[in-house]
């Protein structure tokens, strides 16, 4: 149970939650989250017990090791920390982890807590999914929200019900207990899962903003997404791949021109999530490193990636200095962009076979 010798003292503070794992594809949840804990200068103020909620066969610890001698472990966790944003007469309270293996009504209402604690009257949390989208079109968030909230963001309409994960019971929950609550998620090209996804990043984060009138630095994120829109144009060298893109774009623009002409109009309480790709299971358990530039987040790993999060098992106020910015020094490269296309291509091909 967290708790804290002097309550910071915060303005009309608003509780934004993300969780690396089945919720985060392409890590573009949690690198919101991480973007916001750097550019805000945010503070940590504790985490949960993490042998509460994980089950460490499942989410395993990560080793470091320097010269032969094993140097630390890190834990899976969940880390809150608090951020105060100039030019603004609200404040952040940030809730970072990973998507927790047991427990998950009182790691719910354990989070809930702490925001009430904090004087947060409303939850925001962040998500993302592997969708049939193109890479060269605005990304569409959606999620859940009240119906003036719904019209406020422009938030997409869908009547997606079936499995969900820690952000849809966390959200739930927060509902449940009265809460002012928006569930936002950004959709990430099914052919080009490869972490970071900056456009999609972004797209939560200027969500974010409006939802709550707090302003925040977003000028990288857009250099960042171009330059990511730029690699993926370059990788792309199959016709059939720039076929079916075309087909993704086409959709897209049709959807586009009947949202304009009619409106997308909220007549239901909630606006629920978008559809789900129907492969995102729960085969591969293991660690994956945040900074191997060739692993592949496709929907076999989109729910375990980084089981750990390394910047989070010891946030001090040290490691919040740093710069965090998405620049095109940190996009995948071209080989790993290339392998992802020819990944898809090939299961596209399997898929043919009768």
């Amino acid at each position: 149970m967290t708790s804290w010798a002097v309550e910071p003292q915060l303005r009309d503070p608003v509780l934004v939650c993300a969780f690396e794992g089945w919720n985060d594809a392409a890590n573009a949840a949690s690198d919101a989250l991480r973007f916001l804990i750097r550019q805000l200068n945010a503070t940590d103020i504790g985490g949960l017990d993490a042998e509460e909620y994980f089950d460490f066969q499942a989410a395993r610890p990560h080793v470091e090791i320097s010269n032969g001698v094993v140097k630390r472990v890190r834990w899976p966790n969940t880390r809150f920390a608090i951020a105060r944003v100039a030019r603004s007469s609200r404040d952040f309270v940030l809730v970072l982890g990973v998507e927790p293996n047991l427990r998950w009504p009182t790691f719910c209402a354990e989070i809930l807590r702490l925001g009430t604690d904090l004087g947060c009257s409303m939850v925001v949390t962040l998500g993302a999914l592997i969708a049939h989208v193109p890479h060269t079109r605005p990304v569409r968030v959606t999620g859940t929200a009240d119906t003036d909230l719904a019209q406020q963001l422009d938030l997409q309409r869908s009547q997606y019900e079936g499995p969900t994960g820690i952000v849809g019971t966390l959200t739930d929950a927060s509902r449940r207990a009265g809460l002012e609550t928006v569930s936002l998620w950004a959709p990430v090209p099914r052919y080009v899962a490869t972490p970071p996804s900056p456009r999609a990043t972004h797209a939560l984060l200027d969500r974010l903003t409006r939802l709550t009138g707090i302003p925040l630095p977003l000028q990288s994120l857009e250099i960042a997404g171009r330059g990511w829109q730029q690699h993926v144009d370059a990788a792309i060298d199959d016709d059939n791949l720039r076929q079916w893109i075309r087909e993704l774009e086409s959709n897209y623009d049709e959807e586009a021109d009947e949202i304009a002409m009619f409106g997308d109009l909220v007549d239901d309480d909630e606006i629920t999530f978008d559809e789900w790709d129907d492969e995102w299971d729960d085969e591969d358990d293991d660690f994956v490193d945040f900074d191997e530039p060739d692993v592949i987040a496709d929907s076999n790993t989109a729910e375990t990636i980084a089981m750990l999060a390394e910047e989070l098992a010891e946030l001090d106020e040290a490691d919040l200095e740093d710069d965090d910015e998405i620049d095109e020094d940190d996009l995948p490269t071209g080989d790993a962009l290339a392998k992802e296309l020819e990944r898809f291509l090939r299961e596209q091909n399997d898929d043919d076979q009768p």
